[in-house]
C-alpha cells in the first residue's frame, strides 16, 4: 500500500480520529503524541500500560497535554477482567457475582465506584459492561463476565451498571452487540457462529442492549460473531444489516459504535485488519479498536492509509467516515463536560458485593478451618480477555488469615493424584474454575474427594457442576475480592 502523507487535511484527520490504538510502555511514546497532534482522538490502555494509579494519572495527563479532549479507553470490567489491578486481582467481584446478588442498587454503586477510580486516573471511556446473556454454559470467553443466563436479569443490571459508571463521568461501552453469550468459540482465536433463530434474538440477546440504550449508554461495542439469522455472510462488526439496520435503525441507537479488537483472529484471520477496518466503518462502526496485540505506529499508519484509500477509490463513502469521526468527537465533548463530576468514594463496596455473592453448601455443617491448609488450584488456561498475568484463587487470602498455608497449581489428567501427593496430611482446599467445562478438572476432584472427603471445594467460575465436598463455595468470579470473601468464610474470620 502506498503511504499517504500525514497532513492536516480533513480526510486524513477523520481517518485518524476513528482509530483507538494501543501502545507499549507506561509513558506515551513520541509517535503516539505526534499522532494525537495530527488528529488521533482516542487511545486504548491495557494492563501493560499501568503500574500504579499515580503513574496512570501522569500518563493520561501527558496525553491531554497534546489534546485536552482525548478519549482514554480501557477494558476495566472488574472481576476477572481488570487492567487497573492486573497484577493483584480486582477489588470488585465482576458481573456474575452482581447478578447472583441481584440488587440493582448494589450494581449501580459498584459501577460508580469503579468509574470514580477510573476518572481519578484520567480514564474517561470504559469498554464495559458485558451485556451478553450467558445462555451457553460451555461459553469459553464470556462466563462470569456476564450477569447471568436470564435476559431480564442481565438487562436490569446492564442498565444499572451503565447508569452508575456514567454518573462518575466515565462513558460506558456496552458489549458485545448483538450478544456473544450463545457461543462455544472464543473470537480471539476464530470466528464464532451463533445459530440463534431470528425470533429468539429480540427476547433474549437484544433485551439487555435495549436496556443499555434506554439507560443512555454512550457507546456500544460490536461482536466478532457470525449470526446467520441477521446476516449470513458478514460477522456483526462488518455487517451493515446488524450495525446500521438493527442497532441504528431498529433499536434507535445514536451513540458511538466501537469495534472489538480488530487483531482478534475472527477478523484478522479472515479479512485482515486493514480490510476489516474499512468494512467496519462502511457497515456503521465509528471507532476501530486495535492495540491489544498490534501496538505500534506502523499499525496506526496502515489503518489510516487503508481508510483514506478506501474513500479515494469510492469503496468507503467520505460522508460515512466523516459521520464516524463526528460521533467520536461528540463523545469526547461529553467526557470533557462530565470530567468535573464529583463522586463520594465507597472503597469497600466491591468486597461487600463479593461477600453477598457467596453461596455455600455444607451437607453436614461446616466448622471453620483453624490450621493452615493446602490449597490445590486446579488451573485451566485463561482466555485472552482475562489474561494469565492476573492472579486468582484463595491461596493468598487464606495465607493472610492462616499463615503457613501452602499451595500448588495443577492441570491435566494427573492433577488429582499430584495434588494429593503434594498436600501431605494437610486439609485440602480445592479451587476450581468452571468445573463443568473441564473433564480433567472434574476427574481431579473425584480423586481428591475419594481420598479426602473432608476437602473444601471453592468454585470460582460459573457454578454449573453439582456442589460436592465437605463445603462447596460458589464465589461467582475469580477476582481478589471473591478470594477474600471465600477465605473469610472458610476460616470464619475477617482481616479488616
Amino acid at each position: 500500500m502506498t503511504t499517504i502523507a500525514s497532513g492536516s487535511d480533513t480526510l486524513t484527520r477523520d481517518a485518524l480520529t476513528v482509530l483507538q490504538p494501543g501502545f507499549t510502555g507506561v509513558t506515551a511514546p513520541d509517535w503516539l503524541l505526534r499522532r494525537v497532534g495530527e488528529g488521533l482522538a482516542s487511545v486504548g490502555l491495557f494492563g501493560r500500560n499501568i503500574a500504579s494509579p499515580e503513574q496512570l494519572a501522569a500518563l493520561t495527563a501527558q496525553l491531554r497535554a497534546e489534546r485536552d479532549d482525548v478519549l482514554v479507553a480501557i477494558d476495566e470490567e472488574g472481576g476477572d477482567v481488570t487492567r487497573l489491578e492486573v497484577r493483584t486481582g480486582s477489588s470488585f467481584p465482576g458481573n456474575h457475582a452482581l447478578g447472583a446478588v441481584d440488587d440493582v442498587d448494589l450494581t449501580r454503586k459498584v459501577a460508580r465506584e469503579l468509574g470514580r477510580r477510573l476518572a481519578e486516573c484520567g480514564v474517561n471511556l470504559n469498554w464495559a459492561p458485558s451485556a451478553d446473556v450467558n445462555s451457553n454454559p460451555a461459553n469459553p470467553v464470556i462466563g462470569v463476565r456476564s450477569f447471568g443466563a436470564d435476559p431480564a436479569l442481565v438487562a436490569r443490571h446492564t442498565a444499572a451498571y451503565v447508569t452508575g459508571l456514567q454518573s462518575a463521568g466515565v462513558a460506558a461501552c456496552t458489549k458485545h452487540f448483538p450478544g456473544h453469550g450463545d457461543t462455544a468459540v472464543d473470537s480471539h482465536h476464530a470466528l464464532p457462529r451463533i445459530d440463534v433463530p431470528a425470533d429468539v434474538l429480540p427476547d433474549r440477546e437484544l433485551i439487555p442492549f435495549r436496556a443499555a440504550i434506554d439507560a443512555g449508554t454512550r457507546a456500544v461495542m460490536s461482536a466478532h460473531i457470525l449470526v446467520p439469522a441477521l446476516d449470513p455472510v458478514r460477522p456483526a462488526t462488518l455487517s451493515r444489516r446488524i450495525l446500521t439496520g438493527l442497532l441504528r435503525e431498529e433499536l434507535g441507537y445514536d451513540g458511538l459504535i466501537v469495534t472489538d479488537g480488530m487483531e482478534m483472529q475472527a477478523i484478522a484471520g479472515t479479512y485482515g485488519i486493514e480490510r476489516g477496518s474499512v468494512l467496519a466503518i462502511a457497515a456503521g462502526a465509528d471507532a476501530i479498536c486495535v492495540g491489544g496485540g498490534l501496538a505500534d505506529d506502523e499499525t496506526v499508519r496502515r489503518l489510516r492509509d487503508a481508510l483514506v484509500t478506501a474513500v479515494r477509490t469510492g469503496e468507503l463513502p467520505e460522508e460515512r467516515l466523516a459521520d464516524a469521526a463526528r460521533r467520536v468527537r461528540a463523545l469526547a465533548r461529553w467526557t470533557a463536560s462530565a470530567s468535573a463530576t464529583t463522586v463520594e468514594a465507597e472503597p469497600e463496596i466491591g468486597l461487600t458485593a463479593a461477600r453477598r455473592a457467596l453461596r455455600d453448601t455444607a451437607p453436614d455443617g461446616f466448622t471453620p478451618l483453624t490450621e493452615p491448609p493446602y490449597v490445590a488450584a486446579l488451573t485451566p488456561v485463561a482466555n485472552i480477555a482475562v489474561g494469565d498475568e492476573t492472579p486468582w484463587g484463595v491461596a493468598a487470602e487464606l495465607a493472610r488469615l492462616l499463615p503457613g498455608t501452602r499451595t500448588g497449581s495443577f492441570t491435566g489428567d494427573d492433577a488429582g493424584r499430584a495434588a494429593l501427593a503434594d498436600a501431605g496430611e494437610r486439609r485440602i482446599v480445592a479451587v476450581v474454575r468452571d468445573e463443568h467445562r473441564h473433564p480433567w478438572m472434574a476427574a481431579a476432584l473425584d480423586t481428591l474427594l475419594a481420598a479426602r472427603p473432608d476437602t473444601v471445594v471453592v468454585e470460582m467460575g460459573v457454578p454449573q457442576a453439582t456442589p460436592r465436598g465437605a463445603l462447596h463455595l460458589a464465589t461467582h468470579g475469580a477476582a481478589r475480592a471473591c478470594g477474600r470473601a471465600a477465605a473469610e468464610f472458610v476460616t470464619g474470620r475477617r482481616a479488616d
